[in-house]
């Protein structure tokens, strides 16, 4: 299987660097293709079945717990060099860092990311993606893995703009949204189907008083 790195100066990625240097976000809604994006369901499904995706948590550290009040989804982080398609995604999204880095300067270092599946009814409070001890995360990311999603099934991504603007996001497959991590408040909206996705962040190098 061929590999899905990309050049940084790609048409793609570049009007995703205009979106966020003018607005703060991006979404695209054909980033990734048929064939990849139900690979990576067919995989997160997998992982799932297996029992490998566990309750996400709230807060980081010794503060880490699960509040299935404030977020219902199940989660498992990606390695590489574990599966072919997930290898190929994050290709791809190093691809973006470069891009990033390129057209903003960001220093963005390295990317995280994990499946997370909402099951029907699940949902995520409206929050920020940075953490209050922690200015490592500097853009999000939410790529879909959903086909044939319809507006009644629920699941919007919700986000919170400027002016007090309220944008709402199709979780439809192979749609890709990128938005400032610290900036963007945001929620993800109950679902009458299960909900696929990978979530990931672009970090910088941290603060190490060591």
């Amino acid at each position: 299987m061929r590999p899905m790195r990309i050049p940084p100066d790609h048409p793609l990625l570049l009007r995703i660097v205009d979106d966020l240097a003018a607005n703060g976000w991006s979404q695209q809604n054909i980033f990734l293709t048929d064939a990849l994006t139900l690979e990576l369901a067919a995989e997160c499904r997998k992982r799932s079945e297996r029992g490998e995706l566990a309750p996400a948590a709230v807060g980081r550290g010794l503060t880490q717990e699960v509040r299935e009040g404030i977020r219902g989804d199940r989660i498992q982080w990606l390695e590489a060099g574990e599966v072919t398609a997930c290898d190929r995604y994050l290709e791809l999204m190093d691809s973006l860092r470069q891009a990033l880095n390129r057209g903003l300067f960001l220093g963005l270092e390295d990317f995280e990311s994990h499946f997370a599946l909402y099951p029907p009814g699940a949902f995520y409070l409206k929050h920020i993606d940075r953490f209050r001890d922690d200015d490592r995360r500097m853009i999000s990311t939410v790529l879909y893995l959903n086909p044939a999603w319809l507006p009644e099934h629920g699941g919007q991504l919700r986000m919170s703009l400027r002016d007090e603007v309220e944008h709402d996001v199709q979780p439809i497959g192979g749609c890709l949204v990128v938005f400032l991590s610290g900036e963007m408040p945001h929620e993800v909206l109950p679902s009458t189907r299960e909900r696929l996705s990978l979530t990931g962040w672009f970090r910088r190098r941290g603060d190490d008083p060591f």
